[in-house]
């Protein structure tokens, strides 16, 4: 135990003078999960509470398109700003530029006229197939063209695209239904569908109950730091291998290893010294990342962390997920030749294992085999653990079945590390 407690003591003395692998595994992990945290959270609140401003350039004259505007400032997503009904189609892109809209919408001339030859022939239809007649002579033959046009920034992501579309279906949608109703109540009655009824059966819509799922049973949503802190600690845990895989390479270089065969000790020593250093190292930044949102984020507007029921399934899949973080770091500080490899290769692996493993795009985005190789990924099995107690309430029973794989994936890499070692006559 002597000489291990000394090789620590190296171990950590050579650490703190490394002051850049110190503000890569400290500094910059806290900056990245405030950073991405506070877009994250501000990019929900603009959905949540925000509207996107949308020009208008509304070139008809009749009531289905007031409605349609009226109805787009009700789906809860878009604020609707008028523009001239002369604005040149190719000055589009100015408009929007000079009004900060991402958003516009053309509305052609012949809108209310088209929306009432298809009320009119959807009413001919359904009076037929009541057995009724409908008036045959207002049939019309109805344009391919689209009822509107949308035009929309580049910088729009695709996701938030197809929301707006489906919104603005929604709105057109209820144009055209209550333009049906009116023609098919007219046309059965004889006489125009009164506003209080029209009113009850347009927008008498039931409303859709949302329960959050969670293995605790409780019903609290998570917030933006309960999906960011957790995840951006793992990607600090692993990025230790800047420092730790260049302190491995430089004692391969400087003949430390060779020495150790001459003295009255076991090279095991040398290795579990580094590991239980480095170990300390993640669990440390894991209790500096959390109490950073526990504490510090509330008072910077940010959602504070809420830590899980279970600290001990916190605690072991904090400190597996450390162990992990250490045997990767040593293994490519064994198969290394120079400290510019180690770094280099380093900084991208754990980069590209991040993106596969779930931290930047989520793996339920992820195609069919992207989901498979983002099984060899370690810091897949970590998230998903954290995931489980952060997001889901879960116990330790839950986050067993993924801290299996992550053992597995730590035992190999300390397999690897041992026939690296051994084949350059290391130990």
């Amino acid at each position: 135990m002597y000489k291990l407690w000394i090789t620590i003591k190296k171990d950590t003395r050579i650490l703190l003078r490394d002051k850049t692998g110190i503000s890569l595994m400290f500094v910059m992990p806290i900056i990245l999960v405030m950073v991405v945290t506070s877009i994250q959270n501000s990019t929900f609140q603009m959905m949540n509470k925000s509207k996107l401003p949308v020009l208008v350039c509304n070139r008809d004259t009749g009531q289905a398109s007031l409605q349609l505007m009226a109805a787009i400032n009700r789906v809860g997503l878009l604020k609707v700003s008028a523009l001239p009904k002369n604005q040149p189609l190719n000055r589009m892109d100015k408009a929007m530029k000079d009004k900060d809209a991402e958003l516009a919408i053309v509305i052609p001339d012949n809108f209310s006229a088209r929306v009432a030859a298809k009320a009119q022939n959807a009413a001919n239809k359904a009076l037929k197939s009541f057995g009724l007649q409908g008036d045959s002579t207002k049939n019309q033959v109805l344009s391919t063209a689209p009822p509107f046009t949308l035009y929309y920034s580049p910088v729009l992501q695709e996701q938030l695209r197809f929301s707006i579309r489906g919104g603005l279906r929604s709105a057109l949608q209820l144009v055209e239904s209550r333009e049906t109703l009116r023609k098919l109540y007219f046309a059965i009655n004889e006489k125009p569908l009164p506003p209080a009824l029209e009113d009850e059966m347009i927008n008498n819509q039931s409303d859709i109950g949302m329960v959050s799922v969670s293995k605790n049973g409780g019903r609290e949503v998570p917030n933006t730091s309960q999906h960011n802190v957790p995840a951006w600690t793992i990607f600090a845990m692993f990025f230790i291998i800047m420092s730790l895989a260049a302190s491995v390479v430089r004692e391969k270089i400087s003949g430390s290893f060779i020495r150790l065969k001459t003295l009255p000790t076991n090279y095991v020593v040398g290795l579990l010294s580094k590991q239980l250093t480095y170990l300390g190292v993640t669990l440390f930044q894991a209790v500096v990342i959390f109490s950073m949102g526990i504490y510090l984020f509330p008072h910077i507007g940010l959602p504070g962390l809420n830590l899980p029921s279970d600290l001990m399934a916190l605690i072991i899949t904090t400190i597996v997920t450390g162990w992990c973080a250490v045997s990767y770091a040593i293994c490519v500080g064994v198969f290394a030749n120079t400290q510019i490899q180690a770094s280099g290769f380093g900084a991208v692996s754990i980069v590209i294992l991040a993106v596969v493993g779930g931290l930047m795009v989520p793996t339920f985005a992820m195609d069919g085999y992207m989901k498979t190789v983002s099984n060899i990924s370690p810091l897949h099995w970590s998230l998903e653990c954290y995931y489980d107690l952060f997001l889901l309430g879960g116990k330790l029973r839950d986050v067993f079945a993924n801290l299996i794989p992550l053992f597995i994936i730590t035992l190999v890499l300390q397999v690897l590390t041992f026939i690296g070692l051994k084949r350059q006559n290391l130990i």
